[in-house]
């Protein structure tokens, strides 16, 4: 069965990008003369940015508001997402071989919305697109099923007739919960969950490569 939407990730799937939020939270926490937990990374790196923002707040008892580390934040990850973050391998072939066979695309990530476009812009993505989603504007992490629903929703396809192409174990088997066809795309960030990643989809890929 052809797809009638394929929804792309966007940070670990499409771009090599989950090393400058390791390098961020690091930075940030720094400043501050305190250091990364790995409770925290792992709390942080599946959250949406106002509930990581909240975390990071309590768990370090900061005094700066949600908003105030979510400006900070976008601030030290800017320039990255404009100018240096990369495609990962394969990710330019794959976008072409899938628009010549007529299947649309759209974006669906959890991260914040003018970043994702700086590289949407920076790689000319656009051009691939039928639209975005965005998990933060609905106000939901990409680990709620509920995500894929409205997704598959907001373009108007059911969700057994939709792909999704995603790095995040957690996001892989909250898509396939609800119908959609999963493929798994390893990363480095999820390297020890690499298993549940596999788990999770129809298909797990080493590399977008492997789809070509």
């Amino acid at each position: 069965m052809n797809p009638e939407m394929i929804f792309l990730d966007l940070d670990g799937t499409l771009i090599d990008s989950n090393g400058v939020w390791l390098q961020v939270d690091h930075d940030f926490l720094g400043r501050r003369g305190l250091r990364v937990t790995e409770e925290y990374s792992y709390v942080v790196g599946h959250s949406i940015f106002p509930v990581a923002a909240q975390f990071t707040k309590d768990y370090y008892q900061l005094p700066d508001s949600p908003q105030a580390i979510m400006d900070e934040w976008q601030a030290m990850a800017q320039d990255a997402y404009a100018h240096t973050i990369p495609l990962k391998p394969g990710a330019q072939a794959l976008l072409d071989k899938l628009r010549r066979e007529g299947h649309p695309m759209a974006l669906l990530t959890a991260g914040l919305p003018a970043l994702a476009m700086a590289a949407v812009e920076r790689h000319g993505l656009e051009t691939y697109l039928q639209g975005f989603f965005f998990a933060q504007e609905a106000g939901l992490e990409k680990r709620d099923p509920q995500v894929y629903r409205l997704a598959a929703e907001r373009f108007g396809v059911p969700c057994e007739r939709c792909v999704l192409l995603e790095d995040a174990p957690h996001n892989c088997a909250a898509a396939r919960s609800v119908g959609f066809r999963v493929v798994g795309v390893y990363d480095d960030f999820y390297a020890k969950q690499w298993d549940k990643v596999v788990e999770n989809s129809t298909l797990a890929v080493k590399s977008l490569t492997e789809l070509l």
